[in-house]
């Protein structure tokens, strides 16, 4: 079946999006460090987490699934997409009542280096138009919204995961990436995360009142968890300009900071935080065929339980919306600048981002002082510099800038 560009349009007719948040380091940093500390500690816990990852039939995706070694960490480099989907079936009420289409309005990549230093997980804007390939209801189509891929893939209300294959089509014609591993995760899912966790740090630049999501945040900073943080990461009208491109760096400053929190000696060496988190995250999750291993799971979590926190970037695909024709009203992707950073991460060159224009965020005056000298794993600063990519490190303090109407 072939679309045609205008078939844009259609997208109106699939339903009106409603963002889901962002959760990409769940299965990648968050599920992984809590699966290599808490398997460690009790075998009850171990076989508990199997029955989750294993309970129901495993995506398939293009291409061939290495199977990991038994011991140690995942050979060389890796690709993992994390799908977020906007189904309100199963939800218990969250987002509004239940729909037919189902649409992947969290679409976030995590690259691992071959040599585990380094790790850059990219999210892609929802209203992105991308070439989308050849899927189970569509395409070939020269240019859709992105997060319309897990419908054309054939997701449907009781089985949202079946259009997970479009999704990775999707990104990897986009970015030249094969992507071995993928999974999708629902709003549900990422309040049982977050309350997992136990809280995460926020800071907020000036006071959030979203009505749409109902999110009411006063200037400071606020430890957040369950619903009041998917409302954080859901909120659009709330921060930035109130676009998506603003939300997505808004939801990099509490990524940065979950990962910070994940990392922290304090949460590591809370077993039963662990559990919970690796409950929580396997439980609430539709793993692709090779991804629903413990055996998989627990190398990948070797490979980045090291990797310092200035190697763990969060960027966006560059992309602006002030286009004509198929773009109006939509993200047009700077395929330029796009190129360029996906040719550093398929080779494995470590960067820095420059200027990034974050709208949707700012630096945090109040940050804490560094406490000890960088640890020797770090990269070193005369890396290649990319400008005009948004994102940062997770290892920055920022905080989300409100939006000033």
């Amino acid at each position: 079946m072939s679309l045609k560009p205008d078939a844009v349009a259609r997208h109106g007719r699939l339903k009106k999006a409603g963002p889901l948040g962002s959760i990409l380091k769940f299965l990648a940093i968050a599920v992984s460090v809590a699966l290599v500390s808490a398997l460690g500690v009790a075998g009850v816990a171990a076989w508990q987490i199997n029955d989750n990852i294993t309970g129901g039939p495993p995506i398939r995706i293009p291409g061939k699934i290495p199977v990991p070694p038994t011991v140690g960490a995942y050979p060389g480099g890796f690709n993992i997409l994390i799908v977020g989907s906007d189904t309100r079936v199963g939800q218990g009420g969250i987002g509004g009542t239940a729909d037919t289409s189902i649409l992947n309005d969290v679409t976030m990549l995590l690259h691992v280096s071959g040599d585990h230093t380094s790790a850059t997980a990219v999210s892609f804007p929802r209203d992105m138009i991308v070439p989308i390939p050849a899927c189970a209801i569509g395409g070939p189509a020269s240019g859709l919204p992105i997060n319309t891929a897990l419908y054309y893939g054939g997701s449907n209300t009781k089985s949202p995961g079946k259009g997970l294959p479009c999704v990775v089509s999707t990104v990897e014609k986009l970015t030249g990436l094969t992507i071995q591993f993928a999974g999708l995760i629902t709003f549900k899912g990422v309040i049982e995360v977050t309350n997992a966790v136990g809280g995460v740090p926020v800071c907020v630049s000036g006071n959030i009142n979203d009505k749409e999501v109902g999110l009411h945040l006063k200037s400071g900073t606020h430890t957040i968890s369950g619903d009041t943080a998917l409302k954080f990461l859901r909120s659009r009208h709330g921060v930035g300009d109130g676009s998506d491109l603003g939300r997505i760096n808004s939801q990099q400053v509490y990524l940065s900071s979950l990962v910070r929190t994940l990392k922290s000696s304090d949460t590591l060496s809370n077993v039963s935080t662990l559990y919970k988190l690796a409950i929580a995250a396997t439980k609430n999750m539709q793993l692709s065929e090779g991804f629903n291993r413990i055996d998989t799971l627990l190398a990948i979590a070797q490979a980045l339980k090291s990797i310092p926190l200035d190697q763990v970037l969060f960027v966006q695909y560059p992309g602006s919306t002030a286009g004509t024709g198929i773009y109006q009203d939509k993200v047009q992707p700077n395929y330029a600048l796009g190129n360029q950073l996906f040719a550093l991460i398929k080779a494995d060159k470590p960067f820095r981002l420059g200027v990034t224009n974050n709208i949707g965020s700012t630096t945090n005056p109040h940050a804490p002082k560094p406490t000890s000298t960088p640890k020797a794993t770090s990269k070193p600063s005369n890396l290649p510099v990319i400008t005009g990519i948004p994102g940062q490190p997770s290892s920055a303090y920022t905080c989300s800038k409100a939006f000033k109407g």
